[in-house]
């Protein structure tokens, strides 16, 4: 059978069409693709600005309460105002003590005696001097009577011509003169009572009493040791013989760092915890700031009161001591927020405020930054959870994911 030419010509194709088609449909797909992956990339983009969850970490606004709001922490002691080493005001051995460590004592109990031998004899001389001389006193007194009488006789007589006046004037002599004995029989009785005086003072001065009402707290002599109210003898004299710590005077001594006393007011309030009872916070105030520093330890000495005293504090026991911010007539002292969390620009201080996973960019007034922390004076309320170190691309409203501290 014979090739039908004409046919088979209309089969080829001409040089290089095949190519041309084929790289006119390898562009377009080519196009289609750049097109897609752009569309992809700005779907994402739009979803992660719209609708992904943007990971943030958050902070609670620190609520004030009683314990909270402290601007400062310090240590120091339980100290008395009112401590005194007793001692006697002569020397001498000692032949009783009547206390022992830890007792109660009232103001002017006799907590030891002093032998008594030599002065009980000088006021046993002094008396007995005392009563001779009430008897001379005594004495001149009726001889001075006497002679009155006789000087008023005298004068009769003399005025009947009976005697001669020199009688008279030896009779007014008389008189005279006792009355000049009795004042110097007046003064030495006056005298001799001063000396019974001074002689029971020293009896008293023997007997050793409290200054004030208190407790015992070192017994320093015993029975047969010598207490001299100076040093002397060496080590057989004792200088005291007792200890006594007023227990109403207590309160507490810190020394605070002079850059941070500034923090300190008169009447600030305080929680103290001894060291013996870390569990129990004793409420307290500032009662003075001693206006003076110590230039070896930088430190300013701050005195501080109980609200209450109780029989678990001790003089010397170590304490800590939280100075708290003051409450204001509107309420407890501000909450308090980190500053990482504060956002500044020229529309103000605000943070973000994440509610039910989304946030809300919220304005808010703000005290002076303390340690990284600022109070909120207004727009934020203790508990609420705010975003630290916000991201630049947060917006109203926008859903987050909270990531872990």
């Amino acid at each position: 059978m014979p090739l039908d030419k004409e046919a088979l010509a209309s089969l080829r194709r001409a040089p290089g069409a095949d190519a041309a088609q084929y790289t006119r449909g390898t562009g377009r797909r080519r196009w289609g693709w750049v097109v897609g992956a752009a569309v992809v990339v700005a779907a994402v983009v739009l979803w992660r600005v719209t609708g992904a969850p943007v990971p943030v970490r958050t902070v609670l606004v620190e609520a004030p309460s009683a314990a909270d709001g402290a601007v400062l922490n310090a240590s120091g002691y339980v100290v008395a105002r009112r401590l005194a080493t007793v001692s006697s005001k002569v020397t001498g051995r000692i032949s009783e003590v009547l206390f022992e460590e830890g007792a109660a004592v009232t103001e002017d109990q006799v907590l030891a005696r002093l032998d008594a031998a030599s002065a009980q004899a000088d006021h046993a001389v002094a008396a007995r001097s005392h009563e001779a001389s009430r008897r001379s006193l005594r004495e001149i007194e009726v001889r001075l009577a006497d002679a009155r009488k006789t000087l008023d006789r005298n004068r009769t007589l003399v005025g009947r011509a009976l005697v001669a006046t020199s009688v008279l004037d030896t009779s007014e002599a008389e008189v005279a003169a006792l009355q000049a004995r009795l004042a110097v029989a007046a003064a030495d009785v006056n005298v001799a009572q001063a000396r019974v005086a001074v002689s029971q003072q020293d009896l008293d001065d023997l007997e050793i009493r409290a200054p004030f009402a208190g407790v015992v707290i070192s017994k320093d002599a015993q029975p047969g040791e010598t207490v001299s109210p100076i040093s002397a003898g060496g080590g057989f004299t004792r200088t005291g013989i007792a200890t006594i710590v007023d227990m109403d005077s207590r309160e507490i001594e810190v020394d605070v760092n002079e850059a941070y006393i500034n923090r300190v007011r008169d009447g600030q309030r305080v929680e103290a915890v001894l060291d013996a009872y870390p569990d129990w916070k004793v409420p307290g105030h500032v009662i003075r700031i001693v206006p003076t520093a110590d230039r070896q330890k930088a430190t300013v000495r701050v005195r501080i009161a109980f609200e209450q005293l109780d029989p678990r504090i001790l003089p010397d026991m170590g304490i800590k001591v939280r100075f708290l911010e003051e409450r204001t007539e509107a309420g407890p002292a501000a909450p308090k927020l980190s500053s990482q969390a504060v956002v500044r620009d020229e529309a103000g201080a605000s943070v973000w405020v994440v509610r039910d996973g989304r946030v809300e960019r919220r304005p808010v007034r703000l005290g002076e930054e303390l340690d990284g922390q600022v109070p909120v004076l207004e727009g934020l309320q203790g508990g609420e959870a705010v975003v630290v170190d916000p991201p630049r691309r947060l917006r109203d409203g926008a859903a987050v994911e909270l990531q872990a501290q």
